[in-house]
């Protein structure tokens, strides 16, 4: 997939590329819908993007990692918090976003919706 030369590159976008939920793929097998990186004039490496569905579980096993537990082991107001950072990053507007996260955090449709009301009224 990579030249010598190129490795560098690599290096540099692969850690954007895996927080994302992204692959990552030689530049001659990218899709339509695929993004294609090129470095220095020449195609380098193609990134195809995750389905937003698959975003959201990626985002939610990285808040898992990141906080060293699972999200349905933290407090009331970690779990606010985790909410207040999906909608930041436009968790909710997935279909079945809200199921999934209050799947992942242990609670109801109805706290999560609850958590994201206080929100707005603060």
């Amino acid at each position: 997939m990579t030249r010598n030369a190129d490795e560098p590159f690599i290096t540099a976008v692969k850690p954007l590329v895996d927080a994302m939920g992204g692959e990552m793929l030689p530049p001659d097998e990218a899709g339509p819908d695929d993004v294609v990186l090129a470095w220095e004039g020449a195609d380098v490496v193609a990134v195809r993007l995750p389905q937003l569905a698959d975003s959201l579980d990626h985002i939610l096993a990285a808040m898992e990692r990141k906080r060293g537990k699972p999200l349905a082991d933290l407090d009331r107001k970690a779990k606010q918090e985790v909410v207040r950072i999906l909608e930041a990053r436009g968790a909710f507007s997935v279909r079945h976003g809200v199921e999934t996260v209050a799947s992942a955090l242990g609670v109801s449709r109805f706290t999560v919706y609850n958590y994201l009301n206080r929100e707005k009224d603060s």
